[in-house]
């Protein structure tokens, strides 16, 4: 089946302050997050490629050293294995795009596509 409703995919808190919506199609990991202001990732890094989109608030991204806000209209690619992470400086909503799909977030839960 081609067509889904977003709402029924159950959010889920991946870490504190984080509540995710995922989907995974076999090829990638898509986490819709709705993050509260003040929270924040620490750095870290992992083999998947990552595309991060701010589609709501003001996100404070790191990523091999280098700072920037990124809002609306705002994104970022962070290649596989470099050191990053961020914090809310306002609720955010975001979406970031993992390739390859994330087991561990799979097993979070989530739509498999």
């Amino acid at each position: 089946m081609p067509f889904f409703k977003f709402d029924d995919i159950a959010a889920r808190e991946i870490a504190p302050g984080f509540w995710s919506k995922l989907l995974h199609t076999g090829q990638q990991t898509l986490n819709f997050i709705e993050v509260a202001a003040g929270h924040a990732v620490p750095l870290h890094s992992h083999v998947h490629e990552q595309l991060s989109f701010v589609l709501e608030g003001q996100f404070e991204m790191t990523i091999d050293g280098e700072v920037q806000v990124l809002e609306p209209g705002r994104f970022c690619h962070i290649p596989s294995g470099v050191l990053h992470g961020g914090r809310a400086l306002s609720h955010c909503r975001l979406l970031d795009v993992f390739t390859p799909q994330r087991d561990d977030y799979k097993a979070i839960g989530g739509l498999d596509i």
